[in-house]
């Protein structure tokens, strides 16, 4: 499994904590970072009834933090996890992703996500109803966009004639990994069209639905990542170890830790946790 690390992007604001932590994370050995979003906060009293990320919470934007650290950093892959991307226009993002993907030297993973907030959908004039369906069209899309020069593509959301990106990926593709998976539709899709999926906690029949899916697309059970996470604060290296071999025996070709919680706004707090765990679990 490859390691990586959750950027605390609740908890680290000073841009001069941004990039230690950042820094460190790679020095240390971690092969990526990811780093959440939200392009609205709203409070909990809000119709729809979730829980939310409200408005006095800082949650940096993803894209344009990675913007920031492909040029403070050298090795380390960076993940959304996860772009709400049906919030977002796709040939924007599209844009945005090639531009960070080619500042970095080709190290941006796109995790995209549906989104769970209809109030913030609504706020981006966003059809909440409709974002399964558009996200499988805006990854299309973006396929498109990232591997020619000249685009034709007409759908039912999107459509464009004869345009092409100013600045392509350094790559030919960028991976794009989904989020979610609390739906067996979002399960199938993932395996048909996704090339990992972020997942929430170990869930073995998730897993074999997506690799069930994966190949009756004809894509092979393992053409699809598996990416789990869990969160250092709140147990010791005992668990630690426990859910990393569970995720391994999972199958998960990569596994993230998150330090969320250290009750610290300096980047040190949450990395003398990560070394913890480099030095008592992984090494």
């Amino acid at each position: 499994m490859q390691l990586g690390i959750a950027f605390p992007t609740l908890e680290l604001t000073d841009p001069r904590q941004v990039r230690a932590f950042a820094q460190e994370a790679e020095r240390l050995g971690f092969g990526y970072l990811t780093a959440l979003e939200h392009t609205l906060g709203t409070w909990p009293n809000r119709p729809d009834g979730r829980d939310a990320y409200t408005p006095d919470m800082f949650i940096h934007e993803p894209l344009v933090l990675f913007g920031y650290l492909a040029g403070l950093t050298e090795r380390i892959e960076l993940v959304t996890s996860v772009l709400i991307l049906p919030q977002r226009q796709a040939v924007v993002v599209a844009r945005q992703a090639a531009e960070v993907d080619h500042l970095s030297g080709g190290r941006l993973r796109l995790g995209v996500g549906l989104g769970n907030s209809a109030v913030e959908a609504e706020g981006v004039g966003s059809d909440f109803s409709t974002r399964g369906a558009r996200v499988e069209e805006q990854v299309a899309v973006m396929r498109a966009l990232w591997t020619q020069r000249e685009v034709t593509f007409h759908g039912r959301w999107h459509h464009i004639e004869r345009a092409g990106l100013t600045v392509l990926p350094d790559r030919q593709q960028i991976p794009i990994w989904f989020g979610g998976g609390g739906s067996a539709r979002t399960l199938e899709r993932i395996g048909r069209i996704g090339d990992g999926w972020i997942a929430t906690g170990p869930a073995p029949e998730r897993i074999a639905a997506i690799r069930a899916a994966a190949e009756a697309a004809g894509r092979g059970a393992d053409a699809v990542g598996i990416q789990g996470r869990f969160t250092l604060t709140g147990s010791e290296p005992e668990a630690w170890a426990a859910t990393a071999e569970e995720w391994h025996t999972l199958g998960a070709t990569h596994l993230t830790v998150n330090t969320r919680g250290v009750g610290s706004d300096k980047a040190a707090a949450h990395l003398r946790l990560a070394e913890r765990f480099l030095r008592e679990v992984w090494a």
